[in-house]
């Protein structure tokens, strides 16, 4: 493999210089929206700061709110911070994999001390959170290099099984193999036929779209995106997503194990995190999709998605005291179109957690919902890129920062953050993971904190205007993220200790910090990874009843 780049870590660039790239004030509807001041009731809520981001249309506004926390930390603190940040950029860049001498991704963990299995691989998943480190430091290039390379290995043919997978397919993994003899690189793909499930990652294409419109917005640079190729394979992404079929509803149906939780948990139906990307990297593909005679064609289809898409997950998938009790007082079997049971939910397969884990104010997007099933469970993936993606009304953003405040000690703990809650344990787990010895009670993808999504908490505070949540879980992150050796995630009811199985030096659990630290000092940085509320997607719901004025 090709020496990895040594160079020392580049000055961020200012914050006026970030927002002519990244807001395209114009066009945001979102900063529009801001000019219209309105009356906040503080006291309701710990983690708002003087101001919210949400009230914040110029940049001095931004540059108020990364001042006035920051101002919060000690000397010491800061010093250590800078010391971390330092250790991050270092390893972080020790990670980066080369092909024919060019950047071309980041590995998904560089620990020597164990057995590399695929971790030696670039994950598109893991990526997201490198490209964006890279992308508000300044160094596109990697970005590009990984966008042009993911989208020709998408053109190749792929078969498992004797079985070909659609042309739209992305693949979940690359690997850089260096001949020493014959001095050449050569890439290896895997587009699930390797997986421990052998599943397809339905995840990686939206996240390839989602990459692409934050390479577009932080260079400002459309080029990119315009090229035919990039064209081309935005529309087979989409293709894969919005062909008719059987479907009655307008989420994806997925295989378990087809995202950032890969083995068997029982997210099989319409898990929230593919409906979440789904529904974002629709919105970004409006945005990149040229507006000729196919381009225009293709923005119809995803325009009619978006609205059925948006009303049902915000109808059916929306959790909250009020809707908690309403399907606890369901009735059954009602078949006329008047039925309020419309998924014929039984009452009593209601968990018994959920009636203690829901506080009277606050709310969050249930796992999974399908004919006679609800997963009751929390994702936090899925509810920060529903906030992200305006998926969630403003009011239910809200309210999701108010559940996480609420149940900070079972969602946050000694370690950022639960990937879900609960867990799942004794003839449950058996049945669900197949007794999967990595997914164990609180461990892995079964109630593991995962250091990694600190980066889409920090987002989302940032966007609701709660930047002291995010602080806070920051502060928790730096106490031992660095001096456990960047943990790929943490074992325990409150994440106290390292996974069992962790690999060390994961790379995205090191630019998962990063991000959450540059967003923290430049807010500015959230609009490569944001999406205003779409005026035209007015909400057919009425306001969520943890909401109050």
């Amino acid at each position: 493999m090709s020496p990895t780049a040594t160079a020392e870590n580049g000055n961020v660039r200012s914050s006026h210089e970030a927002a002519g790239s990244i807001f395209d004030i114009g066009n945001s509807d979102f900063l529009k929206m801001l000019e219209r001041p309105r009356t906040i009731n503080v006291e309701r809520k710990r983690s708002f700061d003087e101001r919210s981001f949400s009230e914040m249309s110029n940049i001095e506004h931004l540059e108020y709110m990364s001042s006035s926390v920051l101002n919060t930390m000690t000397p010491k603190s800061c010093y250590d911070s800078h010391l971390m940040v330092s250790d991050a950029w270092e390893t972080l860049r020790r990670s980066v994999v080369h092909f024919r001498g060019q950047p071309v991704g980041t590995l998904a963990a560089v620990d020597s001390s164990v057995e590399q299995l695929n971790y030696d691989q670039v994950f598109v998943r893991d990526f997201v959170p490198s490209a964006l480190a890279f992308l508000m430091n300044g160094e596109e290039e990697i970005v590009k290099n990984f966008l042009l390379k993911t989208l020709r290995l998408q053109s190749w043919e792929k078969i498992v099984d004797e079985f070909k997978l659609g042309a739209g397919v992305m693949p979940a993994s690359f690997k850089v193999e260096h001949d020493q003899v014959r001095n050449n690189d050569t890439i290896t793909a895997d587009f699930g036929e390797s997986a421990i499930g052998r599943v397809a990652p339905v995840d990686s294409g939206f996240w390839w779209i989602i990459m692409l419109r934050a390479y577009t917005k932080s260079t400002g640079d459309s080029s990119l995106a315009e090229l035919p190729e990039c064209q081309n394979g935005i529309r087979l992404i989409l293709s894969l997503c919005l062909s008719e079929g059987f479907d009655t509803f307008p989420t994806l149906l997925c295989a378990d194990g087809c995202c950032m939780i890969d083995r068997r948990m029982g997210v099989y139906g319409y898990p929230i995190e593919i409906q979440a990307l789904f529904f974002m990297a629709l919105r970004c593909a409006c945005f990149l999709l040229k507006q000729d005679d196919v381009g225009k064609e293709f923005v119809e289809r995803i325009t009619d998605r978006l609205h059925a898409l948006s009303f049902h997950m915000r109808s059916y998938f929306w959790l909250d005291l009020k809707q908690l009790n309403d399907i606890y007082r369901y009735k059954t079997e009602e078949y006329p179109h008047t039925a309020v049971n419309k998924f014929n939910v039984m009452p009593d397969s209601l968990p018994d957690w959920v009636f203690d884990f829901m506080p009277s104010r606050g709310g969050y997007f249930i796992g999974n919902v399908s004919p006679a099933r609800m997963d009751f469970r929390w994702f936090c993936l899925g509810n920060c890129v529903a906030i992200l993606s305006s998926l969630a009304t403003p009011e239910q953003s809200a309210a999701i920062m108010d559940l996480i405040e609420e149940r900070w000690d079972e969602l946050v703990g000694e370690m950022p953050l639960k990937i879900c809650y609960p867990t799942i344990e004794g003839h449950e787990y058996r049945i669900v993971t197949g007794c999967d010895p990595k997914n164990t009670k609180w461990s892995y993808h079964n109630g593991g904190s995962w250091p990694v999504l600190l980066w889409l908490l920090t987002a989302a505070c940032i966007k609701t205007g709660r930047p002291l949540i995010a602080r806070r879980a920051i502060d928790l992150t730096e106490s031992r993220l660095s001096k456990d050796h960047w943990p790929e995630y943490y074992d325990g009811k409150s994440g106290r200790f390292i996974g069992k199985q962790a690999r060390k030096f994961q790379t995205w659990s090191i630019a998962g910090y990063l991000v959450a630290k540059m967003m923290m000092d430049d807010p500015s940085h959230l609009g490569m990874i944001s999406l205003e509320e779409d005026k035209q997607m007015k909400p057919l719901i009425k306001r969520s009843a943890s909401w109050t004025c």
